[in-house]
This record gives C-alpha cells, structure tokens and sequence, in this order.
C-alpha cells in the first residue's frame, strides 16, 4: 500500500464534508449493500453525494479498509470521521440519528 493512496483518502475524508466509498456510483451501485447506502443518504436528503467508487482502484479498494481498520465496503464519512457501512447507517437512519448528524 504506498503512502500516496493513504494521504489521498486522507485527503478526500477530510476535505468532503461527506464522502461514500462504495463499489460502483451513485448512479449505478455496484452491488446491493452500496445501493442501500445511496438510498439511505439520498433518504436523508443527501442529491449530491460525493462517491468513491473502490472498484477503479485496487489500492484505493484496500486503502480504504486499512485507514479505518474496517473490512467491507461501502464506508461512509462525516466531517472526516468514520461512520460505518450500510448496516451501521440503515440503524442511525431508522433512529433518525443519521440525519441529525447530516443536518449539523
């Protein structure tokens, strides 16, 4: 893993105020975990949702899981921190928490 990737996630999490890493675009996911995170954040009243799509880049792909020690893809980013995957934001959306979050 070469330090560029890590210091261009770095970068992209920190310079968006919210960022998706997710297998394919938002226009066409890639698989159905990623599908459900547009969902949630388009649910949210999220339009224009800054995505990653992992599957251009190898090294991005396992950058990503390697800066926030997580193992699956899609992982969502607030203000630079690390929220979770699709499991994680349906649960914060269900509770209104994600939003919350996103309108602050």
């Amino acid at each position: 893993m070469s330090d560029d990737v890590q210091t261009w996630i770095k970068d992209t999490v920190t310079n968006t105020k919210v960022v998706l890493f997710m297998k394919g675009t938002a226009q066409f996911p890639q698989c159905g975990f990623s599908g459900r995170a547009i969902q949630i954040l388009k649910a949210c009243g999220i339009e224009n949702i800054a995505t990653v799509n992992v599957l251009d880049d190898p090294e991005v792909r396992q950058g990503i899981k390697d800066y926030s020690n997580w193992p699956t893809i899609p992982q969502l980013y607030i203000n630079g921190e690390f929220i979770g995957g699709s499991d994680i934001m349906n649960e914060m959306f269900e509770s209104g928490e994600l939003k919350a979050l996103l309108n602050a």
